[in-house]
């Protein structure tokens, strides 16, 4: 999850920045394990990379009759989190706006891997405040802006506090 100095991560359910050495990562993170995505943020992903490739894609729709070729439909976390508790691969969140804001609210969420990225866009969907003093934080990489990266941005794991 990828979000700028100021909260922005999204702007007309797009992503806002081309960074490519984050995409890397993320594909790399997540490959092989379980995904969850709002309905929205699922519809953002281009259709040629949907499902995203070697892990199970999950959405969280409120919609029953929603239908998504190659992805498993959830009505909320409970459920979605139920279906994977004897699964020994990872169980990631990864959009939209409203879908984080839950989470969190919940408090579901033990890790979270957040790209920093130094820009300051115009943008409508922002990343919900959390207590920073609640979590480790970890540095996982930095990156300057370059011609596969638009901005300079820093990975930061953050591991709730016990």
């Amino acid at each position: 999850m990828a979000v700028a100095e100021n909260g922005v991560i999204g702007k007309d359910n797009q992503l806002i920045w081309h960074l490519r050495d984050d995409m890397k990562f993320f594909k790399e993170l997540t490959t092989g394990h379980v995904i969850l995505t709002g309905r929205k943020n699922y519809e953002s992903i281009p259709e040629k990379f949907r499902p995203l490739p070697n892990r199970v894609n999950c959405i969280m729709t409120r919609n029953a009759n929603y239908d998504a070729l190659g992805a498993v439909i959830f009505p909320d976390f409970q459920s979605w989190i139920a279906a994977f508790q004897e699964d020994e691969r990872e169980l990631f969140i990864i959009g939209g706006g409203e879908i984080y804001r839950q989470a969190l609210e919940q408090d579901i969420v033990d890790e979270m891997y957040i790209t920093h990225v130094h820009a300051q866009p115009d943008g409508d969907t922002f990343f919900p405040n959390f207590d920073t003093e609640k979590w480790e934080k970890e540095i996982i990489m930095r990156q300057q802006k370059d011609e596969r990266n638009e901005f300079d941005f820093v990975v930061v794991k953050f591991v709730r506090k016990s």
